[in-house]
Protein backbone atom coordinates (compact mmCIF):
# COMPACT_ATOMS: atom_id res chain seq x y z
CA UNK A 1 0.00 0.00 0.00
CA UNK A 2 1.55 3.70 -0.98
CA UNK A 3 1.79 6.45 1.34
CA UNK A 4 -1.33 7.65 -1.01
CA UNK A 5 -2.98 4.99 -0.54
CA UNK A 6 -2.55 5.40 3.15
CA UNK A 7 -3.73 8.71 3.02
CA UNK A 8 -7.49 7.99 1.26
CA UNK A 9 -8.02 5.01 3.74
CA UNK A 10 -7.46 7.88 6.43
CA UNK A 11 -4.45 5.59 7.99
CA UNK A 12 -2.30 8.56 8.11
CA UNK A 13 -3.48 12.39 8.72
CA UNK A 14 -3.24 14.98 6.27
CA UNK A 15 -4.77 18.65 5.48
CA UNK A 16 -7.50 17.79 3.41
CA UNK A 17 -8.14 21.14 0.82
CA UNK A 18 -10.49 18.77 -1.98
CA UNK A 19 -12.10 15.94 -1.91
CA UNK A 20 -14.51 14.62 -4.65
CA UNK A 21 -15.45 10.46 -5.00
CA UNK A 22 -12.67 9.77 -7.12
CA UNK A 23 -9.94 12.59 -6.37
CA UNK A 24 -8.31 13.65 -3.00
CA UNK A 25 -6.14 16.74 -3.05
CA UNK A 26 -4.17 17.48 0.05
CA UNK A 27 -1.00 19.80 1.27
CA UNK A 28 2.33 18.48 0.44
CA UNK A 29 4.61 17.79 3.66
CA UNK A 30 7.70 19.20 2.19
CA UNK A 31 6.29 22.38 0.24
CA UNK A 32 8.28 23.77 -2.14
CA UNK A 33 6.19 26.85 -2.29
CA UNK A 34 3.86 28.53 0.24
CA UNK A 35 0.99 26.56 -1.03
CA UNK A 36 1.96 23.17 -2.40
CA UNK A 37 -0.53 20.94 -2.62
CA UNK A 38 -0.86 16.91 -4.02
CA UNK A 39 -3.46 16.01 -6.31
CA UNK A 40 -4.14 12.23 -6.69
CA UNK A 41 -6.19 9.83 -7.87
CA UNK A 42 -7.42 7.24 -4.97
CA UNK A 43 -7.70 4.57 -7.63
CA UNK A 44 -4.18 3.61 -7.83
CA UNK A 45 -2.11 4.87 -11.53
CA UNK A 46 1.40 4.23 -10.79
CA UNK A 47 2.66 6.73 -12.85
CA UNK A 48 1.53 8.41 -15.95
CA UNK A 49 3.64 6.45 -18.43
CA UNK A 50 1.42 3.74 -17.13
CA UNK A 51 -1.68 5.35 -17.92
CA UNK A 52 -4.26 4.08 -20.48
CA UNK A 53 -7.34 5.28 -22.45
CA UNK A 54 -9.62 4.03 -20.39
CA UNK A 55 -7.93 6.26 -17.82
CA UNK A 56 -9.10 9.84 -19.40
CA UNK A 57 -12.06 10.08 -17.71
CA UNK A 58 -9.93 9.71 -14.33
CA UNK A 59 -6.84 11.98 -16.08
CA UNK A 60 -9.81 14.51 -16.73
CA UNK A 61 -10.95 14.59 -13.27
CA UNK A 62 -7.73 15.27 -12.09
CA UNK A 63 -7.10 18.37 -13.88
CA UNK A 64 -10.34 19.76 -13.08
CA UNK A 65 -9.48 19.15 -9.69
CA UNK A 66 -6.53 21.35 -10.24
CA UNK A 67 -8.24 24.12 -10.87
CA UNK A 68 -10.61 23.78 -7.81
CA UNK A 69 -7.98 23.65 -5.99
CA UNK A 70 -6.39 26.41 -6.86
CA UNK A 71 -9.38 28.57 -6.61
CA UNK A 72 -10.26 27.50 -3.41
CA UNK A 73 -6.63 28.26 -2.34
CA UNK A 74 -6.71 31.90 -4.27
CA UNK A 75 -3.97 31.26 -7.14
CA UNK A 76 -5.84 31.84 -9.81
CA UNK A 77 -5.10 35.90 -9.91
CA UNK A 78 -1.01 35.33 -9.48
CA UNK A 79 -1.32 32.08 -11.29
CA UNK A 80 0.70 28.77 -10.15
CA UNK A 81 2.22 25.70 -11.21
CA UNK A 82 1.52 22.47 -12.12
CA UNK A 83 3.61 19.38 -12.10
CA UNK A 84 3.89 15.42 -12.62
CA UNK A 85 6.54 13.84 -12.09
CA UNK A 86 7.29 10.47 -13.78
CA UNK A 87 10.14 8.05 -12.81
CA UNK A 88 13.28 8.12 -10.88
CA UNK A 89 15.20 10.69 -12.99
CA UNK A 90 12.03 13.02 -13.13
CA UNK A 91 11.58 13.14 -9.51
CA UNK A 92 8.86 10.38 -8.84
CA UNK A 93 9.11 9.37 -5.15
CA UNK A 94 5.54 7.95 -4.45
CA UNK A 95 4.80 5.04 -7.21
CA UNK A 96 1.26 6.88 -7.67
CA UNK A 97 0.51 9.25 -10.30
CA UNK A 98 -0.14 12.45 -8.46
CA UNK A 99 0.17 15.80 -9.67
CA UNK A 100 1.87 18.77 -7.54
CA UNK A 101 -0.09 22.63 -7.69
CA UNK A 102 2.39 24.91 -6.68
CA UNK A 103 1.86 28.73 -6.00
CA UNK A 104 1.78 31.58 -3.68
CA UNK A 105 4.95 33.15 -5.08
CA UNK A 106 7.06 33.58 -8.65
CA UNK A 107 8.09 30.56 -9.41
CA UNK A 108 11.34 29.93 -12.13
CA UNK A 109 11.75 28.25 -14.95
CA UNK A 110 13.57 25.66 -15.58
CA UNK A 111 12.86 24.07 -12.44
CA UNK A 112 15.46 22.04 -10.55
Amino acid sequence: MTLFEKIVARQIPSEIVHETEDVIAFRDIAPKAPTHVLVVPKRVIPRIAEAKADDAPLLGKLLLAVAEVARKLGLEQGGYRVVINNGRDGGETVPHLHLHVLGGRPLAWPPG
